[in-house]
């Protein structure tokens, strides 16, 4: 089974730090990791999407991670499993 996260940051400033000490913590399990945010020489959106691809068959640290984020405030966490 493979499975991929889409985690929505509304607030980069204020859960960046928060996130990427969750992604570190769990940098064994991810495969891929992929972040995207809008930005030109006259804007840095404050929001940011990050997507990872897991390694197979970790879906129990999956959960633990999903769960961690989701209950940051401005996180929104959406999977697919394929």
């Amino acid at each position: 089974m493979r499975q991929i996260m889409g985690i929505q940051v509304g607030n980069r400033e204020n859960e960046a730090l928060k996130v990427q000490e969750l992604l570190t913590k769990n940098g064994c399990i991810i495969k891929t990791r992929l972040g995207l945010h809008e930005s030109s020489e006259e804007l840095c959106s404050i929001t940011g999407l990050i997507i990872l691809e897991f390694l197979p068959n970790k879906e129990a640290e999956i959960a633990v991670m999903e769960k961690e984020l989701a209950a940051l405030d401005t996180i929104v966490v959406k999977k697919m499993v394929f």
